[in-house]
């Protein structure tokens, strides 16, 4: 299981053991979302990489969004 947690216009991914996998990311030119790793080093286990395809694939159809952080 991954935990998805948003940081600015980014969502942190963190795994059960609470290591964090990387960042999802929005890549405005071509419109799209992207998991950009924390540290090549660290195992992404094939559930955890399904949960984060899956996170992006709703991202980039509009069925998720990364909440907006307000710093006022």
């Amino acid at each position: 299981m991954v935990l998805f947690w948003p940081i600015q216009q980014e969502l942190d991914c963190i795994n059960t053991n609470g290591d964090i996998l990387g960042k999802i990311k929005f890549d405005a030119s071509t419109d799209k979302h992207f998991f950009d790793p924390a540290d090549e080093s660290i195992s992404i286990s094939d559930e955890d990489k399904a949960s984060i395809a899956e996170r992006l694939a709703g991202l980039d159809s509009g069925k998720h969004t990364i909440p907006m952080q307000d710093d006022d």
